[in-house]
Order: structure tokens, then sequence, then C-alpha cells
């Protein structure tokens, strides 16, 4: 049995394969290694009750998560993971491997994420090759769902958002300037709660203020992270993975043909591609 898992900072998404059979599919918290050590992992793989189903059964997991970047971090995972199931083998890698082995499988391409979080790298259809992106929720992540959380927390507090959209979100949720400070700056794992306000944004995607904050965080994004990568593989076909890529998939593709740019694909959730891709390999 395998157990293929994508983790962003939200939620783990998991799928248990055996004999290319799904055996069981699900969700935990996020797994990041920023954001959290391996003791926490391991009390929440304790108490997660399809792993403990099946924990002796998995014979390799394969595990890609935002903030797997180094070895360092992987090496937290890793740990828990090792800890956890004693007899199973854990690779664990950066969710653009995830990103890119859904999009490009072992072909070549420039692989983007836009979900919680940012990222974007050059695949050589083997490895992705490393770069200067990927700071983290507060020097980059541009475009995605922890960015937008942050322009529409700071609008609504600024009131320098449109009269309408702030009934709008006043309407949603109850929080006022004390609350979302206390949140922000206070509670442990901020970027769970400014990446939340996803959801919110894709239900309103039809308002002109929210098509105009998304537009301006892709194209933030593709300055600071798609731009460089196409000047240097000019060749090398665009693909892009995560729940804003695909929630705002007609503004994405906007932003990139204005740049002179063609997405050859999106994926909302890289996991079944992913499961399937191992399934193969093994």
């Amino acid at each position: 049995m395998i157990a293929v898992v994508y983790s962003g900072s939200r939620y783990a998404n998991w799928k248990l394969a055996e004999k290319g059979k799904v055996v069981a599919d699900f969700k935990t918290e996020g797994i990041n290694p920023y954001l959290s050590d391996s003791a926490s992992i391991v009390n929440l793989l304790n108490n997660t009750n399809d792993l403990i189903t099946y924990a002796e059964k998995i014979k390799r997991i394969y595990f890609f998560g935002a903030g797997a970047s180094s070895r360092q971090r992987q090496e937290i995972v890793h740990s828990a993971f090792t800890e956890f199931f004693r007899f199973g083998k854990t690779v664990v890698e950066h969710d653009l491997k995830a990103a890119a082995i859904a999009t490009c499988g072992d072909n070549p391409g420039i692989v983007g994420i836009l979900g919680s979080g940012s990222n974007a790298a050059f695949y050589t259809g083997k490895s992705v090759k490393e770069n200067n992106h990927g700071l983290g929720f507060i020097l980059n992540d541009e475009g995605s769902a922890n960015w937008l959380g942050r322009r529409l927390l700071k609008a609504y507090l600024t009131e320098t958002m449109p009269t309408s959209f702030r009934n709008t979100f006043q309407k949603k949720f109850t929080l006022d300037r004390k609350q979302i400070l206390d949140k922000v700056y206070k509670q442990p794992q901020p970027v769970l709660f400014l990446a939340s306000f996803s959801e919110f944004l894709h239900e309103n995607r039809n308002q002109d203020y929210v098509s105009a904050l998304v537009k301006e965080g892709f194209s933030l994004y593709f300055e600071n992270y798609i731009m460089p990568l196409a000047q240097q593989y000019p060749d090398a076909p665009l693909h892009f993975a995560g729940t804003v890529a695909s929630g705002f998939e007609d503004l994405l593709k906007e932003t990139a043909a204005s740049r002179s740019l063609q997405i050859r694909s999106i994926v909302k959730a890289p996991l079944n591609r992913v499961l399937n891709y191992y399934t193969h390999k093994n």
C-alpha cells in the first residue's frame, strides 16, 4: 500500500492506494514544517483514524508540502512520518515537485503554484531547479490566498474598499478590528487565518473589486516569479496548480496573455495525478 500526501498550510490531502485502487481519501490539518515541529506532526497522525487503520500496511509514503524546500525542513516531516509509519519508507519533497509531476509528468516545464501560498520554478522533467522564489508568507506569496487575505483585511480595516462590498464582508463575517489584529499578530499560524478568506473572494468573484484585487496579485506574481523564468526558459510550457489558480482561471489566463504567454494546463488539486504517477512507478 502507498500513501500520497499533498499539503498546503491549511489542509493536507491524503490518498491511500493498494494495487492501483484507492482505499482511503481524506483531509487533515496542513503539515508545514515552517509552522509545525515533528512532535506536533506525530500528534496529528496519531489522531487521524484513517491513518491508524492502515499505518502498518503502508509501505511507501510520498509527502509533498509547502515549506518542505530544504533538507532541514524536510527532516522535520521525515522524522515524524518515520516514527508513525514504522513499516514504511517516506519520501519528502516540496509541493512544487508534486505540481510538476501532476502537470508535466516526466517532461520539462515552468510550474507555478497559486494556493495558500505562491511559488514557481523550472522543472527539468526529473527535478525542480532551485531559485530565489518561495520566501514565505511574509516576504512573498503574491497572488496567493494568503496575499489576497492580507490585502482584503487591510482594505476592510482602513475602509478603502467599496461600501457595498464592505457591507457584503460584514454580513459574512462578524470580525472587528481587535479580533482581526489579535488573529494576525497574537494567535499561532496567522497564515491559515489570512488564507481562509480566499473562499469568500471566490464566492464574490464577479464583483469588480474582487477582480481588481486578484488581477493585482496575479500581475505582481507574474512579474516576480513567472517572467524571470520565462525569459530564462523561453521554450518551456507553462503550467499551474492550486486552488487560487483554478478558482480564478480566467483572470490567470488573461494575465498570462497580456504578457504574450500561454498556459498549457491548470490543475486544482495535483493529488490524483501524483497518485497515478507513483502507482505506475511501483
